[in-house]
């Protein structure tokens, strides 16, 4: 009996101690952070980042600046080799119900879309909900149409990104699919649950169609869409006109922004904390993925402050292109499995700068079962939503059979308002939740520091 009592007092202690680090953590984010600061100068001095562009290589620069300050072993720039497109001047769009009778509505060119003709392209529109519509409807329906998507994100899900990801598709593959069709250009509800008249962007893919066959695509706002979609009812014989000037430019070198801090004990054993330092051109990418950049580079400051010397190697790595082709990623792996680097656990910071509620995890099942033991740790904060599955489109392909991958997970809610719009700016962020992120991927990352993987 007295073993047993001596043992449970022992594994209180330790439980004890790293309830005291943590919250020294997170007091210390709450005081000391420097995201907020950080993500000022990134939004509101460099601003939108799309790869290859010099604000683009302007964040490489600053950041890489910023953490050789941060007492890092070593900071270094990965090369890259990039997409270059360019949107152009700024797109129009407007419904023509009757000769001389025009409403305007707001649209976004689609990343790597084509251009219109320089006057613009006008057709008849088809409106469809989904990819297998088009199939149903035939070349007879569609030929020389502009094919208008227009299945909304559902409501229902409770993860916005749920929503998301079952309405992408339209997005990412729409054009590629209505060209089989004779379609002649592609417009696209954007992807949020709100009604406003700010269009999102975002990525789309043709596949391996020669230029030539490529049509032109862009995203409408949603209430644009609503007008559209009604307008059609009434009369199904309206024109659309849409001119876009945008362009695919010769891919040009880039870089990821890579920090390293050796572990004082098991310096093979690598955690990696991540984020991308691109973003669309539409705003300034504060909540994508400036949120992300800063939580990162935030950790070291963290632990700095507290003194705490990490037992394992630390790398921080800010990849460059996520948004328009996921080049980072692949060449940051590319190199990793080269050099055979063991990385045990890695965090990415991609879902926005929003309050966190907890985290994601792709792992195995004896994992993810210690890890729900770690939600304690998290309770104080109201951080401890632990779900299994998902972490992030970057280090996702850092996958191997016995290692840990997460996602930080803020209130999701309000996430897809901004995402890919002119509107997500620095205004949007909240100081305090976003340095409430920094201290849940500081704190977690305390914990695979202290215990690794077993």
């Amino acid at each position: 009996m007295k073993k047993i009592l001596i043992f449970f007092f022992f594994f209180q202690s330790l439980s004890s101690q790293h309830d005291v680090i943590i919250k020294k953590i997170f007091d210390t984010s709450l005081t000391k952070s420097k995201a907020y600061e950080w993500l000022d100068y990134l939004s509101n001095q460099i601003g939108g980042r799309l790869s290859g562009s010099l604000e683009a290589q302007r964040a490489i620069e600053w950041s890489k600046s910023e953490l050789d300050k941060l007492g890092f072993d070593r900071v270094w720039l990965q090369p890259v080799i990039v997409p270059r497109w360019v949107r152009g001047p700024k797109e129009f769009a407007l419904i023509e119900t009757d000769p001389g009778i025009t409403f305007n509505v707001p649209i976004a060119a689609l990343g790597g879309s084509v251009a219109t003709p320089s006057v613009g392209l006008k057709a008849n529109v088809i409106e469809v909900f989904n990819l297998k519509d088009l199939d149903s409807l035939g070349k007879k329906n569609i030929d020389g149409k502009i094919v208008f998507f227009n299945r909304p994100m559902d409501p229902k899900y409770i993860s916005a990104f749920t929503a998301y990801g079952r309405a992408v598709d339209q997005r990412a593959l729409g054009a590629m699919e209505a060209v089989k069709y004779g379609a002649i250009g592609v417009i696209v509800r954007s992807m949020t649950l709100r009604l406003d008249d700010y269009p999102h962007t975002g990525g789309l893919t043709y596949g391996n169609l020669p230029l030539s066959k490529r049509i032109p695509a862009a995203a409408i706002s949603t209430n644009g869409a609503d007008k559209l979609s009604n307008l059609l009812k009434i009369k199904p014989d309206l024109k659309f006109l849409f001119r876009q000037q945008s362009k695919q430019l010769p891919d040009v070198k880039s870089y990821n922004v890579i920090a390293e801090k050796k572990g004082s004990e098991y310096p093979n054993e690598i955690i990696l904390i991540g984020g991308h330092l691109d973003s669309w051109d539409t705003g300034d990418g504060s909540h994508d993925d400036g949120a992300g950049v800063v939580h990162s580079m935030d950790l070291l400051n963290i632990f700095n402050s507290i003194n705490y010397i990490p037992k394992r190697t630390i790398r921080i790595v800010l990849y460059i292109n996520e948004e328009n082709g996921g080049r980072g990623s692949e060449k940051y792996k590319e190199i990793s499995d080269k050099q055979k680097l063991n990385h045990i656990f890695a965090i990415e910071s991609d879902a926005g700068g929003f309050r966190p509620l907890g985290f994601s995890f792709t792992t195995n099942n004896n994992n993810f079962l210690k890890l729900l033991e770690w939600k304690k740790y998290f309770a104080p904060y109201f951080i401890n939503v632990f779900i299994k599955g998902g972490s992030g489109a970057d280090i996702a392909n850092l996958k191997s059979e016995n290692n840990v991958l997460a996602g930080l997970r803020p209130n999701s809610q309000r996430y897809f308002d901004y995402h890919h719009t002119e509107i997500d700016t620095f205004d949007a962020i909240n100081k305090r939740e976003l340095e409430l992120g920094s201290g849940a991927i500081a704190s977690l990352v305390y914990l695979f520091d202290q215990f690794g993987i077993r």
